[in-house]
């Protein structure tokens, strides 16, 4: 009876490591995943400062065609 009960603690000890590892690897996945949000936030917000100044500039330009028409 005494053995089974060690191999059961036994056991058991490798479900609680295996669990803490488990919550590692998941909080480092989500920090992971909160980079990659942040860059891609970064990334969309520079392209839609370049996409609006580009704007501006097709606009400038058609309007100076205009002029010149």
């Amino acid at each position: 009876m005494s053995d089974i009960k060690q191999q059961i603690f036994q056991e058991l000890n490798l479900v609680e490591e295996a669990a803490a590892r488990l919550r590692s690897v998941a909080v480092n996945a989500g920090k992971q995943t909160d980079l990659e949000v942040a860059i891609l936030t970064e990334q969309v917000k520079n392209l839609r400062d370049k996409n609006e100044r580009a704007t501006d500039f097709i606009n400038q330009t058609i309007s100076i065609l205009k002029k010149l028409k």
